[in-house]
């Protein structure tokens, strides 16, 4: 019976079913909270765009939901873990399933379970939703709450050097030679790295070679002359295949697209180390909600009325918020290059998979 960890079906059901129901009623409670502080923050600016009002609050509301579900539910399955372990020990259910002859793990099957079903759940909407409410979100960060960028393969805050010269855009879209740039600032530097002319253009496209601007305002710095041309021609050193390499943002693309731009990065001889770190953390982050259950484990066992259960509570909370703050530090390793990339978005799972397992294993079998 002890390697049967779904002895009874009803107490699975019933388990699982009680843990599901906390997991989408924190969820729900930590995303309005959070997503009306995110309104209070953000909608002065959105709506101090003309033009813009409650549809534009609306559709910032329906970008960012997608973002806190993902960033939070690993959270709402830990707060939910407590909350449903605290109360079966209250109501002494975990004593008469232990009476029963279950073990700590048999208990815990059912919340191990759904949580796993919740990390499959996390990873799918990740990849599907996730991803593409970042990249509209990120470009139309970029151009201050404006009109919406309805093209494809959108990438903000972009930065080039050609041979000391600098040229920024707020976004562009497209690959190869019908990429377009939005929002392109050129910034021509002389022998001594000094700044002798600004260049602020709506819109830049490729001209082969260089990179046609429109709608164009130059300065130039030796005589504090301001004017208009009607055309420009910038960056002649800058070919769509090094824009294209230019920069990958891994949250906003999916699994199999980043890994066939990483594939595209190692081609060109670049530094991929973070972009790695970043894709192993797409399949260990929605794993951490899997986690949970196993490191609030300890606030399901030991006496109610002895006194400690508050305080097994809040050592399975520091737990889980330890998991967090651990694994935020090790990605960030990851990406300075301090930690191999495998080792950063993988070792804080192990760790404290094993702490989780010591812990259970030590207290209650």
């Amino acid at each position: 019976m002890q390697l049967d960890f779904f002895p009874s079906r009803t107490l699975t059901v019933y388990l699982a079913k009680m843990f599901a129901l906390r997991i989408a009623a924190m969820l729900f409670v930590l995303v309005l909270v959070l997503l009306m502080l995110d309104l209070l923050s953000s909608s002065g600016e959105i709506l101090a765009v003309e033009g813009n009002g409650q549809g534009e609050l609306l559709t910032y509301a329906a970008l960012r939901i997608p973002q806190l579900i993902s960033r939070f539910l690993p959270y709402s399955v830990l707060l939910a873990t407590l909350i449903t372990l605290v109360a079966l020990n209250q109501n002494s259910e975990v004593i008469a399933m232990k009476a029963a002859g279950l073990s700590a793990h048999q208990v815990l099957a059912p919340l191990l379970l759904t949580a796993g079903i919740v990390s499959l759940l996390t990873f799918a909407f990740n990849e599907r939703v996730v991803t593409r409410a970042t990249e509209t979100l990120k470009a139309w960060e970029a151009v201050e709450f404006g009109p919406i960028p309805t093209e494809s393969g959108v990438r903000a805050n972009i930065y080039l050097n050609d041979d000391g010269n600098i040229l920024t855009a707020g976004y562009l879209a497209g690959q190869g030679e019908a990429i377009a740039m939005r929002k392109v600032t050129w910034y021509s530097r002389n022998d001594e790295g000094m700044i002798v002319e600004q260049v602020e253009a709506d819109a830049a496209r490729y001209a082969g070679p260089g990179w046609r601007l429109e709608g164009i305002t130059r300065f130039r710095v030796q005589n504090a002359v301001t004017d208009a041309p009607e055309t420009m021609v910038v960056g002649e050193g800058l070919t769509p295949d090094r824009i294209d390499l230019a920069k990958i943002d891994p949250d906003a693309e999916p699994f199999w697209t980043l890994t066939q731009s990483i594939a595209e990065f190692e081609r060109a001889g670049r530094r991929t180390d973070e972009l790695r770190a970043k894709w192993w953390h797409k399949i260990s982050g929605p794993l951490s909600a899997f986690l949970m259950p196993l490191l609030g484990a300890v606030a399901a066992f030991g006496l109610a009325r002895s006194g400690q259960l508050f305080l097994r509570a809040v050592i399975g909370m520091a737990l889980g918020f330890a998991y967090f703050v651990v694994d935020n530090a090790a990605l960030a390793m990851g990406s300075f290059g301090g930690y191999p990339p495998f080792l950063a978005a993988w070792a804080p799972f192990l760790l404290f998979l094993l702490i989780g397992e010591t812990v259970l294993i030590r207290t209650e079998e």
